[in-house]
């Protein structure tokens, strides 16, 4: 196999384990902890946060410990991040065949590429995606959470909600794929007024608003389309976990917030006890 078709792993031993072992256990240890504030039923769609795993991963964890019952049903995941690095025009969508982490390949969705490289906001580009950790730091747990599935990944730019909402529409299937929308809340805040200004951003995601700006967080423009999506399918937001990098690893001077939602068709309303 070419090794140009191939998009290695390049945050793996920052964000987090390059060892395959410690990454699998780091990660097992981080679902076994995860006790989320809904339980949840079959959710279509996540949000999830995508720091290093030292800060977000338990906020991560508690959204994908959400999918064991979907192990088996999931077999395509549409996956959307912000870009962080390299500016985009509309979307970018790799070049590459597959995506390579400790854990292994994950192959990514020819039919899926086929149909999205017709629109003309989307750009065939690997350099987007070269550096980019919101998308990468989501394989390892998807790899553990999920067996064999292909991937249809898209660093968001300068994008509208609509084009977000129009090309989710395009990729929507049925049970067997699952939208993930990796983004970070605020960033850099004193944790009082992070807490205050998340729990805001956080009360409209699940008012449904999609009216989120790139202040309350980096990937407001993805979160934004899947909201009017998610809306149009009648899916429902359920709040797994909301917390910043001062309640996990960091300090509380400047911290950054995360959170992880489900959007379900048919949630299951059971809050569970949290000690």
């Amino acid at each position: 196999m070419a090794t140009a078709s191939i998009r290695p792993a390049a945050v793996a031993g920052q964000f987090y384990p390059n060892d395959p072992q410690a990454l699998q256990a780091q990660i097992g240890e981080m679902l076994s902890a995860a006790v989320p504030l809904e339980t949840v039923s079959s959710p279509k769609a996540l949000i999830v946060p995508h720091a290093g795993y030292v800060y977000s991963g338990p906020v991560a964890a508690t959204a994908y410990a959400t999918l064991g019952s979907l192990r088996d049903t999931i077999r395509r995941v549409v996956l959307l991040g912000p870009a962080h690095r390299v500016p985009v025009a509309g979307f970018a969508l790799p070049a590459a065949q597959f995506f390579s982490t400790p854990l292994g390949l994950v192959p990514l969705s020819y039919d899926d590429s086929r149909t999205l490289r017709e629109r003309h906001d989307v750009v065939v580009d690997d350099r987007p995606h070269a550096f980019e950790h919101s998308l990468e730091v989501q394989l390892p747990f998807l790899q553990t959470v999920l067996d064999a599935f292909e991937l249809t990944p898209l660093v968001v730019g300068n994008a509208s909600p609509a084009a977000v909402a129009d090309v989710l529409t395009q990729l929507w299937g049925g049970p067997e794929t699952l939208i993930v929308i990796s983004s970070d809340l605020s960033h850099y805040h004193p944790y009082s007024h992070a807490q205050m200004t998340d729990r805001g951003t956080v009360g409209q995601i699940l008012r449904m608003r999609a009216q989120l700006d790139h202040e309350q967080a980096c990937g407001a423009t993805p979160v934004n389309g899947l909201i009017q999506v998610a809306s149009q399918h009648g899916l429902e937001p359920q709040l797994l976990d909301l917390r910043n990098s001062g309640d996990t690893a960091g300090d509380r001077a400047r911290v950054v917030g995360y959170a992880s939602v489900a959007f379900c068709e048919s949630p299951v309303h059971a809050p569970a006890a949290r000690h």
